[in-house]
């Protein structure tokens, strides 16, 4: 297998067809590109079977790489229609694995004392947490109202247990539908960084776009789908804790 050293599905593409001198798609491997404006773009890279899975090291499932051109000096409204486009490729992804009220765990991934690896800790303290609310004080919640937990777990390096340990003990208490685990990823490209955003249904495996690879977070783990939400937060030069 190619070390190709990015989390990546566009990129890992990419090199196989460059490495392999390919004009066309990959067997297994299918892709669209869809432009929402002049600076956010959305690619969709679909592994269909086996081979596409071998070709560039990725499961079968769906991977969707939100580009957006100059995010770091954006204006309100180009931030908001980024965050916009975000949740719509989100809540088709939720929509093609849950209903409108499964329950849903929201994990962050990461080291918050190390810079590039700090993403999913952080995302965690914003995130809208509900189920507590609709268990012991259901009156003040709106109708329809999904139940969302969050966690961050921290990393081996301070803990000493696989993070994957740790959300199946979770998984296995308060029975969610689906996990949303967010974590930073690695790219081949600096202009990438805080610029692009994966999305995919299979899971994750933390650490691998930089080599430091760490037990697999996926339905095959945890016996529910997991989606990941991924930001480039580091080049593929970048060392992660995890």
């Amino acid at each position: 297998m190619y070390n190709f050293r990015t989390d990546l599905a566009s990129e890992r593409r990419d090199i196989y067809q460059k490495a392999n001198k390919l004009e066309n798609e990959i067997d297994g491997i299918e892709s669209s590109k869809e432009e929402i404006n002049e600076n956010i773009k959305v690619e969709t890279v679909k592994i269909t079977n086996e081979n596409g899975e071998k070709a560039i090291g990725k499961p079968v499932g769906n991977y969707i790489t939100i580009d957006v051109k100059q995010l770091k000096i954006a204006q309100e409204e180009e931030i908001e229609k980024a965050a916009e486009t975000l949740s719509n490729q989100l809540v088709k992804v939720l929509d093609a694995h849950i209903d409108k009220q499964g329950e849903i765990l929201v994990v962050g991934l990461g080291n918050i004392y190390v810079t590039p690896d700090s993403l999913g800790p952080k995302v965690i303290n914003e995130i809208e947490v509900t189920r507590h609310i609709i268990n012991y004080l259901p009156q003040y919640v709106e109708e329809g109202t999904r139940m969302v937990s969050a966690i961050s777990p921290g990393v081996l390096g301070t803990t000493g247990i696989e993070t994957v340990e740790i959300l199946k003990g979770i998984v296995d208490n308060i029975n969610p539908k689906l996990v949303i685990v967010i974590d930073a990823l690695a790219s081949r490209s600096i202009e990438r960084i805080s610029s692009t955003i994966q999305l995919s249904d299979t899971g994750i495996v933390p650490g691998a776009g930089v080599g430091n690879t760490r037990s697999e977070i996926s339905e095959k783990t945890l016996g529910i789908p997991v989606v990941a939400i991924r930001n480039s937060n580091s080049s593929r030069n970048s060392s992660t804790c995890k």
